[in-house]
């Protein structure tokens, strides 16, 4: 049986990034050029914020006094799991030197960037994971000053519970601004002196497509857009979680992908009948996205093997990856191409988003086909160095000066010459024939 596709997206995430790019081209150049009073401008526009950009200790306090002692405990425990997977991760990743050849030493040294700037969606919803996500990874890499940024709530500053996150998982500084404005604060260092050297975390269209143009200035974590999960289920899958999963992501917002990969027919054509059921009892808001979201960009796929099912997985590069198939090994083995794979009906999406420990700021619109999402590694870079006595310096010189005439770079060769007339004078080395066009 070939491919078959029981429900095809009518949209794509590329197809509504058009307007996107251009107001964020246009927002992000007024201020390189108007700076902090841009910013300001912006604030008051877009989210009718006229309040201090920058929150002092005191009132971050006053803000978070009303998170009860339960909700800090959840958050809290959350913190911990996704701290001590990244500090697992960072312990993965070692400072070396190895002899490549006697008097030869070179090495590595893992060095965390300087200031990391974390954006923190809040509109839709208040992303309280996110702010631990990204916060959390920055400090256990080791980063220097770790910057929070998330939009004013209800009219007055950041989410209490965001807020709470932010300062429970490490932030030095919080900054009351969303969207374009609060990356291109963070990218050119507005209102704290410190510019960001690489800007991480989830948003809207707008948000991606900052981070898109200012990279380069700036790193990020990955070129993300809208959240995106796909399931691939055999005949064995539970209708009812499987549809639930789907919806699940689906809240998000308007253009989040939901996608089904089955092998079943039965299985396939249940959840399709159950999804619009379950968009159906939720309240307004993820109603709303929800139901745009499946309509607009959701798919089922039958294939006929489970290696049809993984090919069209890796094809899809799905940001968030559930298996709900026997035979749990062969899938983790198997697949390749995913932003965070959960394996089996126990271990849903919604565990990654919010408390199990790795990190749910992934990669979207087919980039997990090169591109991890974040990690303590993107905070850390990892730089080399190398050294070597005389003896070795003749003979690397030597093979150095030859290869570069051969490309026909003389100035790299007379390096390498200067060197070896110096330490071995009475050498008789071949160097090569200089370069004279």
């Amino acid at each position: 049986m070939p491919t078959t596709y029981l429900k095809r997206a009518s949209k794509t995430p590329e197809t509504e990034t058009g307007t996107a790019r251009k107001i964020t081209a246009d927002m992000l150049d007024a201020i390189e050029t108007g700076g902090e009073d841009a910013v300001r401008r912006y604030a008051h526009e877009l989210d009718r914020w006229s309040g201090p950009i920058v929150m002092d200790q005191d009132a971050m306090a006053a803000r978070i006094a009303s998170v009860s002692s339960s909700v800090r405990a959840d958050i809290d425990a959350a913190i911990n799991n996704v701290r001590r997977f990244a500090e697992a991760q960072r312990a993965s990743v070692q400072d070396f030197t190895i002899e490549l050849a006697p008097g030869l030493i070179a090495g590595q040294k893992m060095v965390p960037v300087s200031v990391a700037g974390c954006y923190v969606p809040t509109g839709r919803y208040a992303h309280i994971a996110s702010a631990y996500m990204s916060v959390a990874t920055a400090r256990a890499a080791g980063v220097g000053t770790v910057i929070a940024c998330s939009a004013p709530f209800r009219g007055e500053a950041v989410h209490p519970c965001v807020l709470y996150a932010m300062q429970a998982a490490g932030a030095d500084i919080v900054m009351t601004l969303g969207g374009v404005q609060a990356i291109a604060a963070m990218a050119y260092g507005l209102f704290t002196g410190k510019p960001a050297d690489i800007i991480v975390g989830p948003g809207n269209k707008f948000v991606a497509e900052a981070k898109r143009m200012l990279f380069g200035k700036v790193g990020i974590d990955v070129f993300a857009g809208p959240s995106e999960v796909a399931v691939i289920a055999d005949e064995t899958a539970d209708i009812e979680i499987v549809a639930a999963d789907l919806v699940g992501q689906a809240e998000h917002g308007h253009e989040s992908p939901a996608w089904l990969f089955a092998s079943s027919r039965k299985i396939a054509e249940a959840v399709m009948k159950r999804v619009p059921a379950l968009i159906e009892t939720l309240p307004p808001t993820a109603r709303d996205a929800a139901g745009a979201a499946w309509r607009d960009y959701g798919e089922v796929v039958l294939c006929d093997t489970r290696e049809e099912l993984a090919s069209i997985s890796d094809h899809y590069a799905s940001e968030h990856l559930e298996v709900h198939s026997q035979d749990l090994d062969w899938w983790r083995e198997r697949l390749v191409n995913y932003g965070s794979l959960f394996l089996g009906e126990e271990t849903t999406v919604a565990y990654g988003d919010k408390a199990s420990g790795p990190n749910h700021i992934l990669p979207t619109k087919f980039a997990a086909r090169y591109s991890a999402g974040l990690s303590v590694h993107k905070f850390l870079k990892p730089v080399t160095w190398q050294s070597m006595d005389r003896q070795t310096s003749v003979h690397v010189g030597a093979m150095t000066a030859r290869i570069s005439r051969l490309e026909g770079m003389e100035a790299h060769a007379r390096t390498a010459d200067i060197r070896v007339r110096k330490y071995a004078p009475d050498s008789n080395a071949d160097l090569g024939k200089p370069v004279t066009d």
